[in-house]
């Protein structure tokens, strides 16, 4: 069983407003990224808020420690009810492949151009652990490094939004 998570923990400091809800064609972000997950997902999760359209679980070991902080969080309840991977995206994560799980398969994969959408093993989780407790970067590429990940280019351009320009860019570029 697959697992999905929106991470959506972040501090949207560029944003300027809690980007997770900003609205995308008449759908928020957090929406639009459990509603994406769930097409391909037995279950999906948010990680990094306490309130979402989808049961929601707290970054690990603590908030502040980016997207590798809600990636632990969901991979420990990816282990603890039996599924045997996790897919991630972003909140901010716009166009992603029809064919994202496909590509990404078999775990551990990544999008090249946006690491926070990964499909990742659970047993991964102990490594995600170390990373987090250790003085190097607490990133997702040092858990691809980690595990070998594969990296995967797709011909298919996906949006990362980080700011009101690029969400206008977003509404624009998807006719939305």
């Amino acid at each position: 069983m697959i697992l999905g998570v929106v991470l959506a923990g972040g501090q949207s400091s560029r944003f300027g407003s809690d980007k997770a809800l900003a609205e995308l064609g008449g759908q928020t972000l957090l929406a639009r990224g459990v509603d994406a997950l769930s097409g391909w997902c037995d279950f999906v999760i948010v990680a990094g808020r306490a309130q979402a359209p989808a049961p929601t679980v707290p970054d690990w070991p603590r908030p502040g420690m980016g997207p590798l902080g809600g990636l632990a969080a969901a991979l420990r309840y990816a282990q603890d009810e039996d599924f045997a991977s996790v897919l991630t995206c972003g909140v901010d994560s716009v166009g992603l492949p029809p064919n994202l799980l496909e590509m990404l398969s078999p775990a551990p994969a990544y999008l090249e151009s946006q690491p926070v959408v990964g499909h990742w093993p659970v047993g991964a989780v102990s490594t995600v652990e170390s990373i987090l407790h250790g003085d190097g970067k607490h990133s997702m590429m040092a858990l691809a490094e980690a595990i070998s990940a594969t990296p995967v280019k797709s011909a298919q351009k996906s949006v990362n939004i980080n700011t009101l320009a690029d969400l206008a860019a977003a509404e624009k570029n998807y006719g939305l």
